[in-house]
């Protein structure tokens, strides 16, 4: 029997005429379960035993990152981190929440964080990423 979110990745793989390999199918699958933006080595986490090697999972993205299924969200510590792309467009990502005290990143689909003049002193601007810093609820509780 299917999971849930096995329609999903279905219709996703089809609509961007990607085949359906176990890899694409595996780390979507992760990506789904995500709460927030993951790394590449998390996925591989993800996956346990089963997973795929590295190479396999890199190249797994770059696909999905091509057919703008998945996307970078933010690098922190000289790591990418991926997540679905569909809360997000070609140019804003929305804003991440990473928590100075525990360290989890949160995703703000709702905060509207208005996008700069795509001229700025000579600066084009192609696209947007913002990641904030603070407290997150549970850690502003205590």
């Amino acid at each position: 029997m299917k999971k849930p979110s096995d329609n999903r990745i279905d219709t996703i793989l089809t609509g961007a005429h990607l085949r359906r390999t176990a890899p694409r199918i595996a780390v979507l699958s992760v990506l789904f379960d995500a709460a927030a933006p993951i790394t590449q080595e998390e996925i591989a986490a993800a996956l346990g035993r089963a997973a795929p090697n590295k190479v396999t999972i890199y190249r797994t993205l770059e696909t999905l990152l091509a057919a703008g299924i998945v996307h970078k969200a933010f690098l922190h510590n000289r790591t990418w981190h991926f997540e679905l792309a569909h809360n997000c467009t070609a140019a804003q990502c929305h804003p991440h929440l990473t928590c100075t005290n525990c360290g989890r990143t949160h995703c703000l689909p709702d905060l509207e964080i208005p996008m700069p003049q795509t001229r700025y002193r000579g600066f084009i601007i192609h696209r947007r990423q913002t990641r904030l810093e603070g407290l997150c609820p549970k850690c502003s509780k205590m």
